[in-house]
């Protein structure tokens, strides 16, 4: 399951510098536009401190977490959707990725240029926004031309597309982005929605890329206060990063960490709250297998039956699921192993329609 967070924003927000620390592949990260062209594409492990728990009991050979993937998408610029600076590129690079993860700056620092000559995050987020918006405004208008003709032959999807169309129309030309609109309840509502492959339909959320002294104390940064009351307004989540020291983090030896980690007052690297809030933000939930072999994290979305989440181990698990033997993630731990769990009545044997739970430990039986 290869889904994806781009990471988006102004050129030299520090999106670059974000993507270094997320990932071993390291992107270029440099004090000028547009240093970023084409989309540097890294796998990151999701934290989850549930699997060496699990292990703490099972003792595997090796753990295996789960991953996203999260891509560093060139600088947009005023203009974008018309195609200034590199629009064309960084909108169909865009298209591609299932969540936003977009990067403001909300620091003051003379010696890093800003391509709007100031530090204003709600007006950075505008500018991305209001371009996204007007290729979607682009894209919905072809497909009202096209309702407005197909709907004379009275075909009853292309009225409703044309009611749709005019409806996502309005709300895309005062600068809202489609996932702040009302969308349609019918299943061909929403199918007409989703062909049109809109970028602000996307999950979003916010990154605040923050000073190291603001870690300590966000309501004394400005810049984040604003920008968190914007998160606020939408319902989009908000995660405040330095990416410095976060890039800083990343090259330590994993020994020294906890050391700087206390140097500088956090618990954990703030990247871990954002790999989170990007699983959390593309509606995934962890299962995990638990054997001598490994001990294994996966991946499968939020209402996922069991048989789709056996598919993602292996297509033939699905093919030929028969049933899923299911032990809650704490009772494994606390009871210390699988025959304790099945002896006190915490191991479940489950059907076709079990839906998944974030901590289920599945094995899973099957015949092809």
């Amino acid at each position: 399951m290869a889904l994806s967070v781009g990471i988006v924003g102004l050129p030299n927000v520090g999106k670059s510098t974000l993507f270094n620390s997320l990932s071993s592949a390291k992107a270029e990260a440099a004090n000028y536009p547009f240093c970023t062209i084409e989309p540097n594409v890294g796998v990151v492990t999701v934290p989850d401190d549930r699997l060496a728990k699990i292990d703490s009991v099972i003792h595997a050979d090796r753990i295996l977490p789960t991953a996203i993937n999260f891509v560093d998408i060139a600088g947009l610029v005023r203009g974008a959707s018309k195609g200034e600076g590199l629009g064309n590129q960084f909108l169909s690079h865009i298209r591609e990725v299932d969540a936003i993860a977009q990067v403001a700056r909300c620091f003051e620092d003379a010696n890093v240029i800003h391509v709007e000559n100031k530090v204003d995050p709600v007006a950075d987020i505008a500018t991305v926004t209001t371009e996204l918006c007007l290729k979607d405004l682009e894209t919905v208008n072809k497909r009202l031309d096209r309702a407005r003709k197909a709907a004379k032959g009275n075909d009853p999807k292309e009225k409703l597309a044309l009611e749709i169309c005019e409806a996502l129309a309005a709300h895309l030309d005062g600068a809202r982005p489609v996932r702040t609109a009302k969308m349609p309840e019918s299943a061909d509502g929403q199918q007409i929605v989703r062909e049109m492959h809109l970028l602000t339909a996307k999950p979003t959320l916010y990154v605040a890329n923050v000073d190291e002294a603001s870690l300590s104390n966000l309501d004394a940064n400005p810049h984040y206060k604003a920008l968190a009351a914007l998160a606020a307004e939408e319902g989009a989540p908000i995660v405040p990063v330095c990416a410095a020291i976060e890039e800083q983090i990343a090259e330590l030896d994993p020994a020294d960490r906890p050391e700087f980690l206390a140097s500088v007052g956090l618990e954990e690297p703030a990247l871990h709250a954002l790999i989170r809030a990007g699983y959390k933000l593309l509606n995934l939930l962890t299962f995990f297998t638990a054997g001598k072999v490994e001990v294994r994290a996966w991946t499968t979305h939020v209402g996922a039956r069991a048989p789709q989440a056996a598919g993602v181990i292996h297509t033939d698990f699905e093919r030929g699921f028969i049933k899923a033997e299911v032990m809650w993630w704490e009772d494994l731990v606390k009871l210390g192993s699988e025959a304790k769990c099945r002896d006190a009545g915490k191991l479940a044997i489950e059907g076709k329609d079990y839906v998944m739970r974030d901590g289920d430990v599945v094995h899973f039986r099957f015949n092809v």
